[in-house]
């Protein structure tokens, strides 16, 4: 069983590496695929490359579900292992924008595709095989190392960047160093696909294949059997969407918050990210244990209400611990936009930057938005230009409509630093939160950390909840579905849940912050979606951990 824990979880842990190690580089390579482009396409580019990763993992849930449920737990984890390798090493070896044009931004996506579709069919594979292993008494604990592994692949990426960015310093990392993080994944998918190799067939699946029951047709049975279809709504409707809102918001949109909207420093962002995801390790097998003990469901629901409760006191929270001078600012210089309601739009933007807003409207509102300033909104005579009133202090915006892009960005740019920033300034609204870190060294980390032990201490709490939730919640969807068609019915809900309303949920809160003024907002976009997966398994959601899921 220590074999089979060692091998699902290392090779886990490798995939996550390779899907955040592009994340974690993300600034860097950027500018090196899409320098040079025409804006359009450079547009369109940014947007697969944001985009594609999460939207495509759906997918790859439904090509190796199939698999998994015809061929075998393990073929299919082992083919997913191989192409998220072979794609993050293709990714340090590919010619840039510079040497071959506009291939560098296709051969990248095309890169990122395949890392996403590989990761659709990871996490179910993985999580079946060591559930249909285990101890019945002692599967949630087993299973619980599949759900850490996501905190250690996120550490090893940040670390291996980190390192090299120490090593090389900052001109070799942005000119070839940026390429040692995912070459390295060779070795990771050499030592993966030896682990792996050494494993037999899950003792489920075998037993299935020995007595001719194998799924022939595991879409069908899946979700045009009403039998087997509800059980997938459930699984979505409960934890699956409640991962995807949960711990999606309590990490990446967090991060988000705290650079974008606070000003908050990067390099204090990093520190706070890795002690809480380094925190989360040990609690996701922690509450995966208690799973075990006290069943899968007070522990999920637990995690959900947590969440629940902390959405908005959370946020306010960190606002008046990590940029107090912002909070008070908010609290004491009130602003409003004053425009024509039919020059401004709502500004949803799933494509990473591939729309422009250009009225005067948009431009004042992304720009207070951005610059974290929440406002209220006053209607403005037909057809003139929005202003800004900031406490007695008035600005007109500008607008853009008609101009290319490069020129759209150049206009906006304009506005806010040379109009908005020193108008905000003399109201009092900060630039940046105070307190930067300058460098890595004991005395730095020291301070910093104890200036915004704040903020970390919210944060540790978004991460018990989203751990209570996604400790256990492997082995309770492995428990909901028949064996015949567990991979296929598990995988697609999972990843629809993480992947599109997980993976989207920082633009759409950043678009809801916008149309309506508050930098709290868009919260409520997790807080509906928490609050149904509640509902919907306190009243419906069996109890799953004393099943025989070899029945």
């Amino acid at each position: 069983m220590r074999q089979v824990v060692l091998a699902s979880a290392a090779g886990t842990v490798f995939e996550w590496y390779d899907f955040f190690v592009y994340g974690a580089l993300a600034s860097v390579i950027s500018p090196i695929f899409f320098a040079g482009l025409p804006d359009a396409q450079a547009f369109v580019f940014t947007l697969l490359t944001f985009a594609v990763g999460f939207v495509v993992r759906p997918l790859g849930a439904l090509v190796f579900g199939k698999i998994g449920d015809s061929a075998g737990r393990k073929g299919a984890f082992l083919i997913t292992i191989t192409i998220m390798g072979i794609a993050t090493f293709a990714i340090g070896l590919l010619p840039t924008a510079e040497h071959v044009g506009i291939w560098a931004p296709i051969l990248l996506v095309t890169c990122r595709v395949l890392q996403g579709f590989a990761l659709g069919g990871e996490y179910g594979g993985a999580a079946i095989y060591v559930a249909e292993h285990a101890n019945p008494k002692k599967r949630g604990l087993a299973t619980g190392w599949i759900q850490t592994s996501a905190a250690f692949g996120l550490v090893g990426a940040l670390g291996v960047v980190a390192i090299t960015r120490a090593v090389l310093g900052e001109d070799a990392l942005r000119e070839w160093g940026w390429r040692i993080p995912f070459l390295l994944s060779i070795c990771l998918l050499a030592i993966s696909v030896w682990i792996r190799l050494q494993l037999e067939e899950s003792p489920a699946f075998q037993k299935l294949k020995d007595e001719g029951k194998v799924s022939k047709a595991a879409y069908r049975e899946s979700f045009f059997e009403w039998r087997n279809l509800k059980i997938v709504l459930l699984a979505f409707f409960t934890v699956c969407m409640a991962q995807g809102v949960v711990w999606y918001t309590g990490s990446f949109y967090t991060q988000f918050f705290l650079e974008r909207t606070l000003k908050i420093d990067s390099l204090t962002v990093n520190l706070l990210m890795i002690a809480a995801v380094t925190l989360s390790a040990p609690l996701y097998i922690f509450f995966a244990w208690l799973s075990d003990k006290v069943g899968r469901k007070p522990v999920m629901l637990a995690g959900i209400v947590l969440m629940l409760a902390l959405y908005f006191p959370g946020y306010h929270f960190i606002t008046q611990q990590g940029n107090p001078e912002l909070a008070r600012a908010s609290a004491n210089v009130p602003v409003t936009v004053i425009a024509d309601p039919a020059d401004c739009t709502f500004q949803l933007d799933l494509t990473g930057g591939a729309r422009q807003f250009s009225t005067s409207c948009d431009i004042a509102k992304g720009a207070l938005t951005s610059a974290g300033v929440s406002y209220s909104t006053e209607a403005g005579p037909v057809g003139a230009l929005a202003r800004i009133r900031i406490g007695q202090i008035e600005v007109e915006s500008v607008s853009a409509v008609g101009q290319s892009n490069s020129e759209i960005r150049a206009t906006r740019t304009a506005f806010e630093t040379e109009i908005l920033r020193p108008a905000l300034n003399e109201a009092g609204y900060p630039a940046h939160a105070p307190g930067a870190m300058q460098n890595w060294s004991f005395e730095e980390i020291a301070r910093v950390f104890s200036e915004k032990f704040g903020v970390y201490l919210m944060m540790a709490l978004f991460v018990v909840a989203a751990t209570a939730l996604y400790g256990p919640q492997a082995a309770a969807l492995v428990e909901l579905f028949p064996t015949r068609i567990r991979y296929t019915a598990l995988s697609v809900p999972y990843h629809i849940g993480v992947g599109w309303l997980g993976g989207l949920l920082p633009a759409i809160v950043f678009a809801i912050n916008t149309a309506t003024g508050s930098i709290y907002n868009g919260l409520w976009f997790p807080t509906i979606f928490t609050a149904i997966a509640a509902l919907v398994t306190l009243f419906f959601l069996p109890e799953t951990k004393d099943r025989d899921i070899h029945a």
